[in-house]
């Protein structure tokens, strides 16, 4: 059983960083994609960044130039570092861990999610 586990969320003011963490378990995330999703009331669910196997990333053109992910083999953690947040960044972020290698394939395992509130 794949379990995910994320921390690092909080309340910040615009312009502010935080960096979110997803503890793996039960799984190698050197062996498949990983991604951060978000949700903001009344919107739908998106890919905010996401992590290949073979280190290739994606990101939402939201928040390109803003947030990085990186993955650290060795704790199998995933992190979402988030730099010159904005309210509109509000949303609460889950982790997901992928089917496959690649980010073009299903979640199959989600986190619980952290909230992340920008106030400006």
């Amino acid at each position: 059983q794949v379990q995910l586990v994320e921390s690092g969320g909080g309340s910040v003011q615009a312009g502010g960083s935080l960096r979110l963490s997803c503890v793996v378990s039960g799984s190698i995330i050197s062996g498949n994609a990983m991604g951060w999703y978000r949700q903001a009331p009344n919107k739908e669910r998106e890919l905010a960044a996401g992590i290949a196997s073979n280190g290739a990333t994606y990101y939402a053109d939201s928040v390109k130039g803003r947030f990085t992910i990186s993955r650290d083999s060795a704790k199998n953690t995933v992190y979402l570092q988030m730099d010159s947040l904005k309210p509109e960044d509000t949303a609460m972020y889950s982790c997901a861990h992928y089917r496959g290698r690649t980010y073009y394939t299903s979640p199959d395992y989600w986190g619980q999610g952290t909230q992340v509130t920008v106030s400006s």
